[in-house]
């Protein structure tokens, strides 16, 4: 069934708004950009409030011995952050090259990663919506690593393609989210390398770990995928230093696929091990971490007790 002729146009019009807006943010400097980020960022939080709740609720339960004044800080610049990562991506492309990509990131511990990723054995590179995740897979193709990712089909199939292109420049092959399990088994079957964010809720169903000392549902396809298949997992991530463009890729943690099939075993063990090497990440610099998303959504109480009243 074909889209409607006024979602069609809608859908343009806002491809064509994005891509003006990105190539301003390709025309400003990099210190300019930053300072333009601020005041998005001010908008965003002080005046538009979107989301506030939410991410105040994350924080407060996140980090109850904070006070209130720095937990308002961290939600100004998580916004901050959030828009500097989008100037970041519309400037990558132009400025980080083969030849020059240690003046713009850091590695560290990457030794292990690189001797996985030469091996002839499916690897599964875990991290979250933290720091720049998407700059890290465009070095990561850079250095040599193509990759396949694991990503929602935006609703707006220009915005897609758009971010598809960015994605692929360096080597990142892109899987959607829905139907793609076919295509993931095929890249593990051949020792290829997939990337996969974590951190998102997964439903009543869904796995359930301890993130933050509460009680989240995380996807259990991660654990089914390195247990079934013999992989390796790497909980990796991209966090920015002092100032925009300047990252360290690091390694936080490494489970060679001896270690999750027998010291781990169960998709719970696997889960849980990940998840807590990402909160220790989050914690080194939690202003780098999305806390729009509704993480912690446990309905699992309440529907027992409605039985119960029933």
């Amino acid at each position: 069934m074909s889209m409607p002729k006024t979602r069609q146009v809608l859908d343009y019009l806002v491809y064509a708004v994005v891509r003006i807006l990105i190539c301003i943010a390709q025309a400003l400097p990099v210190e300019m950009g930053q300072s333009f980020t601020r005041r998005l960022a001010w908008l965003f939080c002080e005046v538009l409030q979107i989301r506030r709740a939410v991410v105040e609720e994350n924080l407060r339960h996140a980090f109850p011995e904070w006070s209130e004044q720095r937990r308002q800080l961290i939600v100004r610049r998580m916004w901050e952050h959030l828009f500097l990562l989008v100037f970041e991506v519309a400037h990558a492309p132009r400025k980080i090259h083969e030849t020059n990509w240690r003046s713009f990131v850091r590695l560290k511990n990457a030794d292990r990663l690189v001797r996985l990723l030469l091996e002839d054995r499916p690897t599964l590179i875990v991290t979250a919506h933290f720091g720049n995740f998407e700059v890290a897979g465009f070095v990561l193709g850079l250095l040599g690593f193509p990759t396949y990712t694991v990503a929602r089909t935006l609703d707006n199939p220009h915005l897609d393609r758009f971010l598809n292109r960015f994605r692929g420049q360096t080597g990142q092959y892109m899987i959607p989210k829905n139907g793609g399990y076919g295509q993931i088994v095929d890249v593990l079957g051949r020792g290829g390398t997939m990337t996969l964010l974590a951190d998102q809720y997964a439903g009543r169903k869904g796995c359930w770990v301890e993130f933050f000392e509460r009680p989240a549902s995380a996807y259990k396809a991660i654990a089914l995928l390195a247990l079934d298949n013999d992989c390796s997992v790497v909980v990796t991530s991209a966090r920015r230093l002092d100032r925009p463009l300047r990252f360290e890729l690091a390694i936080t943690g490494v489970a060679d696929a001896r270690q999750v099939r027998e010291e781990m075993g169960t998709i719970r063990d696997v889960t849980q091990w990940y998840t807590g090497h990402l909160e220790d990440v989050i914690r080194e610099a939690p202003e780098q971490y999305w806390w729009i998303h509704r993480r912690w959504k446990d309905t699992r109480k309440r529907r027992r007790s409605k039985k119960k009243v029933a």
